[in-house]
């Protein structure tokens, strides 16, 4: 299982965010420091400005800030707003699904599988990894 590029860079963004809590950060600096294109940063910034864990604030002085303590922000739920769908398997896309086989088991031992996955992240919060 790999993690999408987004979530990866979200992590790295609250990550950075928490160690620059004395200040405001921009896109660009972001950007810069954590060699992600601003365009694809942009679309991550503003799904983690839409929760309550990233502060962002428009105009001349605007920028971003973390929007709460890294100890309250718990990284399952960064991993579930920042994962479209967390799938190891076409078994979860109606779109692409091809199985022949109707009573596979396959598909509750990965679904298992994606639940432990998430679950583990549960365990820890953005200060456990700073």
């Amino acid at each position: 299982m790999n993690l999408s590029k987004f979530s990866d860079y979200a992590f790295r963004i609250l990550i950075y965010l928490a160690k620059n809590q004395d200040k405001i950060c921009t896109v660009e600096e972001l950007a810069s420091n954590l060699e992600i294109s601003e365009h694809h940063l942009k679309k991550i910034v503003h799904r983690l400005g839409k929760t309550e864990y990233v502060i962002s604030t428009k105009g001349r002085n605007g920028g971003l800030k973390l929007g709460m303590e890294p100890k309250d922000i718990n990284l399952g739920k960064i991993l579930i707003i920042t994962e479209e769908s967390i799938t190891v398997s076409e078994c979860f896309s109606s779109a692409k699904h091809t199985c022949s086989t109707s009573k596979c088991k396959l598909k509750a031992i990965l679904s298992s599988s994606i639940n432990s996955f998430v679950d583990e992240f549960s365990k820890y919060t953005l200060e456990d990894i700073l």
